[in-house]
């Protein structure tokens, strides 16, 4: 389902000079952080990996005394000669030796035994002590509750909005909705009681599917569903643009290029009408808006690499625009919905000639709606195979004195990995204007790369190459291939709030259902046969002209697909019990 990215070699030079810039401009720009309310007690957990010039830092602060809301800033002095030049997940000031982190934006309060996770690039040289002390708001952070605490006035946390309105995060603090047709047929398989129980989406990808299309439930009857099982929350995947998917066929649409106003009555206007009645008014809905279409207008166009005819018509008539603003601007109207627009994925967008014009795209398109905070957040990753993390190398990462990113795999991306990505793309939108409570969300459903071929520890290799390839998480051939990938397993199960701006790990592309079909079968849904899903396929340009790594036997997209669910399963990471 996911169109590949375009082929990445005009990068090369361009991506080196950019990177030189962020490291010389990345602290210098920062405030200098001011205090917010005292904490009573305070952990800070300190580690790094280090090489001979430079280092990646991380440190997981935890607050043991009251809860902290309106700010924080946490505060360290390096005993060497230590330079901080990239930092995230905070805003980084460094004077000297004396190091202060301010709170994001968007995670202004800490409570009681919450903790934050920042991280920092550095330089230094000679030895690489680390700090002796830390301190949260002026309070040396000690592992424990001082006997003797500073003055402060308590604050009370903020509680969970009561359904019905509309929360900070919507998978917060309440329960799911199981699709009861994914759960039967993964019940069906050898073990699959094991991940059955967890919620997935619902994909509304043609009109057909609002009333319920050959014999399966339509919209209402999910949401009616959802109301039997008391679930807190829905999810649907708002899926049908004109010209749809424009860079692939396997998820090609109904609609052609010029259906705009069937798009708007037939599809959007029918969805908004059943999602407003009061009779849902207690469950939190949240639709998914429109998968692989703005960041396809961006890459996939005329003067790129992957440029399709399809996609130049699609931008010069603005349908995709127009489309994906009436729908954020009907759904968005309804109290209890939440539009999370989507945001491709790192191995698409992750360079910096993606990265900005995708954020301005999505910026003008969520205006063009007539009020950003139509769009609650945003999804990445959704129906891919990007690994959540990369735990044995970073982008900072130099292997021999040479840059990671400099390798095949990599090929001068800013990102490893999609919680990195997820984190700066939000940073990066709400730099742009949109409102600061967005959240993230990343679909885990593929990504989990687990079992025997899953590498324990980084590569030895002195040839960056060979360190990437043996030392990597994502098993693809290429990170270009997105049709079901051989060897993939389940990832992090649905869970809300794993990480700083991160509303939920979720579910969205439900796994056993199939991406493409490995050879043409006709339908009557408008599903093309695209070649990166058959395994014999020795690809394009936008895939490096490699094996597409698909599974054989597969039907068309959406369809189940028995041996990839069972893969996922003996494949998940965490692994199944």
């Amino acid at each position: 389902m996911r169109s590949d990215p375009p082929a990445r070699r005009a990068h090369l030079v361009r991506g080196a000079a950019v990177a030189a810039a962020t490291l010389v401009s990345g602290i210098g720009v920062v405030a200098v952080a001011t205090q917010a309310h005292a904490a009573a007690g305070c952990r800070a957990d300190y580690s790094v990996n280090q090489w001979n010039t430079g280092f990646t830092g991380s440190v997981t602060l935890t607050n043991l005394g009251d809860p902290i809301t309106g700010g924080w800033a946490l505060t360290w002095d390096f005993a060497g000669n230590q330079h901080i030049t990239q930092g995230w997940n905070g805003t980084f000031s460094q004077t000297g030796t004396h190091v202060s982190v301010t709170n994001p934006a968007w995670s202004t309060s800490l409570a009681t035994g919450a903790s934050a996770s920042l991280g920092f690039n550095a330089d230094y040289s000679g030895t690489n002590p680390a700090p002796a002390t830390f301190s949260l708001n002026g309070v040396a952070c000690t592992g424990s509750v001082p006997t003797t605490a500073p003055t402060t006035t308590p604050t009370t946390p903020p509680t969970t909005p009561p359904a019905g309105t509309r929360a900070d995060n919507p998978y917060a603090g309440v329960k799911g909705y199981v699709n009861p047709e994914w759960k039967a047929k993964a019940d069906a398989e050898p073990g699959g009681s094991r991940v059955s129980n967890n919620p997935t989406a619902v994909w509304l990808d043609r009109i057909a599917a609002i009333g319920g299309a050959a014999g399966s439930m339509g919209l209402r009857d999910h949401l009616d569903a959802a109301l039997a099982q008391g679930a807190g929350y829905i999810q649907f995947v708002i899926y049908d643009l004109p010209g749809r998917d424009c860079a692939a066929l396997a998820s090609n649409g109904e609609l052609g290029p010029d259906d705009l106003p069937r798009y708007q009555s037939e599809y959007i206007d029918p969805i908004a009408a059943i999602q407003a009645d009061p009779k849902y008014r207690n469950l939190r809905i949240i639709d998914v808006i429109e998968i692989d279409s703005l960041p396809n207008l961006v890459t996939n166009t005329s003067g790129q690499a992957g440029a399709t005819a399809m996609c130049d018509t699609m931008k010069a008539n603005g349908g995709y625009v127009n489309g994906i603003a009436y729908a954020l601007r009907k759904l968005g109207a309804i109290a209890n919905t939440y539009n999370y627009l989507d945001a491709a994925h790192h191995g698409w967008i992750g360079w910096d000639s993606n990265f900005g014009p995708t954020a301005d795209l999505m910026l003008q398109t969520a205006r063009a709606s007539g009020d950003v905070r139509n769009v609650a957040g945003f999804i990445t990753d959704t129906a891919n195979y990007s690994a959540l993390r990369e735990p044995y190398f970073t982008v900072a990462t130099t292997v021999n004195g040479t840059s990671v990113r400099q390798s095949r795999w990599v090929d001068w991306n800013q990102y490893v990995d999609e919680l990195s990505f997820a984190q700066a793309f939000r940073t990066k939108l709400v730099s742009i204007g949109f409102d600061p409570g967005i959240g993230m969300l990343i679909d885990t459903s593929r990504n989990g790369w687990g079992g025997p071929n899953r590498p324990t520890r980084a590569s030895t290799a002195t040839d960056v190459n060979t360190f990437v390839d043996q030392s990597r998480i994502d098993r693809r051939i290429h990170a270009g291939n997105w049709c079901n990938q051989s060897g993939a397993g389940l990832g992090e199960r649905p869970t809300a709030a794993p990480e700083p701006g991160i509303d939920a790990y979720v579910w969205v592309k439900p796994p056993g259902e199939s991406d493409g079909s490995s050879t043409l079968i006709p339908n009557d849904e408008g599903k093309g046969f695209d070649r990166m899903c058959d395994p014999t396929y020795t690809g394009n340009a936008r895939n490096g002209n490699n094996l597409s790594g698909a599974l054989p036997g597969a039907p068309i997209s959406g369809a189940w697909f028995s041996a990839q669910f069972r893969e996922l399963m003996a494949n998940a990471y965490p692994p199944l019990s």
